[in-house]
């Protein structure tokens, strides 16, 4: 069933506006997906608040030039265009699109954006292979952590030694 003009309109303005906020977005085919995979993907975005939509080239060419991107054109992309974003995350999009590609090979990524910046596809790939703002921060408290604990073992270490002194001091003193 076509849509309506209002219809139209609102998914332009809706994506437009998806694409002015984006911290990251991946665009991709997924043309060949059967409902059960597509539903599977949109359940895997829903759950890391990753936004996708799918429109008519048109009307991504629409979008895009509502949007400001200028360097990219739509029509260049064969097949079908989904377009995954989020607001608060730059590396998830790419995450989440490049592993389902990997298990369905009848998904391919066009591209994505990247601080407003368009990247090609493997640059997506590559933005894919980095860990998570989550995973980094671990990270970061984990190294913060090492130098406190380290010097917690050691003072831990010398109390340790001195009750060892004094424990063996006191079976001595038994013996005799």
């Amino acid at each position: 069933m076509p849509k309506s003009k209002q219809q139209k309109v609102a998914a332009v303005e809706s994506l437009s506006q998806s694409l002015k906020q984006a911290k990251g977005a991946v665009f991709a085919n997924f043309q060949g997906l059967t409902v059960a995979e597509t539903e599977e993907l949109r359940n895997q975005c829903h759950q890391e608040r990753i936004d996708m939509l799918v429109v008519k080239k048109t009307l991504v060419k629409r979008a895009f030039d509502e949007a400001g991107l200028k360097e990219v054109d739509p029509e260049d992309f064969t097949g079908g265009i989904a377009t995954f974003t989020s607001a608060t995350e730059e590396v998830t999009p790419a995450k989440i699109v490049n592993t389902f590609a990997k298990k369905h090979e009848v998904v391919s990524i066009f591209g994505g954006l990247l601080e407003g910046k368009f990247i090609d596809q493997t640059m997506v790939k590559n933005l894919a292979a980095l860990p998570s703002k989550q995973e980094l921060l671990a990270k970061m408290v984990g190294s913060l952590n090492a130098p406190i604990s380290g010097l917690v073992n050691v003072l831990a270490g010398n109390l340790r030694g001195l009750v060892q002194v004094i424990n063996a001091y006191k079976d001595k003193k038994a013996v005799v």
